[in-house]
């Protein structure tokens, strides 16, 4: 089971920054294309350490309680965006969006394919659940995550931002030891929702 959790954070992680690229290009910015980042090969995408071995060693400490990790990020040039600050924030909602979309159609599957074999089920639900997980990490308004680019949206300041960019790694530690008890029930909450299992 461990190594299919592996293969599945990384096949999410590929989906999610291609949505990131496939965004990006949408609106206006070819560079990831450019770059060969449109694909699903994961060679184009994995870090060794923040797609392979983080996960890994994340899944062996917390018991399999919590996997996450990086892979290389998708490119743009904010240059070519019409809208940069809007389209930059767009670029970043792509992703998590994407794991979003993917978990609901695998909830979808749970709940409504007729004749599902039921040893099937907890392996989507266990795509659906990651999948989940890492839409709302990544959605934690924290550089280098890219919930941070939401923020720096809604909220401009340069001042915060150049705090959040100095600091926002030390503090993503921080919500990731001792803050993961309070998003830990939103994930909960939206499997449950879209799946109708209970965790």
């Amino acid at each position: 089971m461990v190594i299919f959790q592996i293969i599945v954070f990384v096949f999410l992680v590929i989906i999610h920054e291609v949505s990131h690229g496939l965004m990006a290009k949408e609106l206006g910015d070819d560079t990831a294309e450019k770059m060969g980042r449109l694909t699903l090969n994961p060679l184009a995408h994995l870090d060794p350490f923040g797609s392979v071995l983080l996960p890994l060693m994340m899944y062996l400490f917390t018991e399999g309680k919590l996997i996450f990790g990086w892979a290389k990020p998708v490119p743009y040039n904010p240059l070519n965006l019409k809208h940069p600050l809007k389209d930059q924030c767009l670029i970043a909602l792509a992703g998590p969006l994407a794991n979003l979309v993917l978990a609901l159609l695998f909830g979808l599957v749970i709940r409504f394919v007729p004749f599902l074999p039921s040893f099937m089920i907890p392996y989507l639900a266990l795509v659906a659940y990651i999948s989940i997980m890492f839409a709302i990490f990544n959605l934690i308004p924290l550089p280098p995550l890219d919930g941070s680019k939401v923020l720096f949206y809604l909220f401009p300041s340069w001042k915060l931002e150049a705090f959040l960019n100095r600091y926002g790694p030390i503090l993503l530690l921080v919500v990731i030891f001792f803050g993961w008890n309070f998003i830990q029930p939103v994930i909960d909450e939206l499997f449950t929702l879209m799946t109708g299992l209970a965790v």
